[in-house]
């Protein structure tokens, strides 16, 4: 959107980045992708300070920091409860 081929190359980097954490996260154990979801949230919110993009609108780091951070505690959740953690957690009181 910015028309920077510079801007284009190291999102795409990054983004390769996050996309091979995720496949080994859903191969070899999903509390990865809760890290690379909430990696990637924290990461937009401060993208200003790494790549200069001109195309990436105002808004879309707060944004991408909520949506990424809420989206990867309710994985989490799952995760914990689909593990019987919560169980563990109640028996030991």
């Amino acid at each position: 959107m910015g028309r920077s081929v510079q801007a284009l190359t190291t999102e795409s980097l990054v983004a390769g980045l996050f996309l091979a954490v995720a496949v080994v996260g859903f191969k070899k154990n999903l509390w990865f992708v809760v890290a690379a979801l909430a990696g990637h949230g924290v990461f937009d919110f401060f993208h200003h300070l790494f790549i200069e993009n001109p195309g990436v609108p105002v808004w879309w780091p707060g944004f991408c920091l909520g949506f990424d951070v809420l989206a990867s505690g309710v994985l989490a959740a799952l995760l914990m409860r689909r593990s019987g953690f919560a169980r563990t957690l109640t028996s030991r009181n």
